[in-house]
């Protein structure tokens, strides 16, 4: 196997790692209790997925 004869700079190694960060997810809007969500989950605050109520979410009290 072939091993690197010099050792790459600091910078050519941060100018490789320049797309590494990480990226925030993209939310979508409850069309129900306009809250926001994962796209193409069911809301965790209501329950609704597509117009229908999938999961029974208890009330916070």
């Amino acid at each position: 196997m072939p091993n690197p004869k010099r050792r790459h700079s600091k910078a050519r190694t941060a100018s490789r790692r320049a797309h590494d960060h990480l990226k925030s997810h993209s939310l979508s809007e409850c069309p129900n209790c306009h809250e926001r969500k994962l796209p193409h989950r069911a809301c965790p605050k209501c329950g609704h997925y597509k117009g229908r109520e999938i999961v029974e979410v208890e009330a916070a009290s």
